[in-house]
């Protein structure tokens, strides 16, 4: 008998994404929108001074695996570093594509392991990473700016 694809956990966690709203005195911001599916994910953050998510907002279009995993990238990602979340983006990439066994370090992800043969699906799932991941590169590159211009 073939699993559901919703099941009641993806449902839970698209019912329950935290940080959800713009984020007051942002450093950076980005948007990515899935070509495939239309789905939308905007993120804001603040980093700390060694370069950490200290804070961060986000406004999510998408279907519920798309926003389950805007409810497990939010509720891990304070506190991460750019390199971190790039290499939870690479795992999970790779485990969505068949070549790897797990999804990685980043918790909870193993919830969307129902979609991982529903390539259409890839997409949506993947963006609210991809946009920290540009998100906290735009802070990164505004701070660095900021203390070259203030020397």
């Amino acid at each position: 008998m073939n699993q559901p694809l919703y099941t009641v956990e993806i449902l839970r966690l698209a019912a329950s994404i935290p940080h959800l709203g713009p984020l007051d005195g942002a450093q950076g911001k980005a948007e990515v929108r899935s070509p495939t599916c239309g789905s939308t994910v905007s993120v804001e953050v603040k980093l700390d001074g060694k370069g950490r998510v200290m804070a961060l907002g986000q406004q999510v279009q998408a279907c519920a695996f798309g926003q389950a995993s805007a409810a497990l990238m939010a509720a891990h990602a304070v506190g991460r570093q750019s390199a971190e979340i790039d290499q939870a983006v690479a795992a999970f990439a790779d485990w969505l594509g068949g070549s790897r066994d797990d999804p990685g370090e980043w918790p909870g992800l193993e919830a969307l392991a129902p979609a991982r043969s529903r390539l259409a699906r890839h997409g949506a799932m993947l963006l609210p990473f991809q946009a920290l991941v540009a998100a906290t590169k735009a802070a990164s590159n505004a701070l660095r700016q900021n203390l070259e211009a203030n020397g």
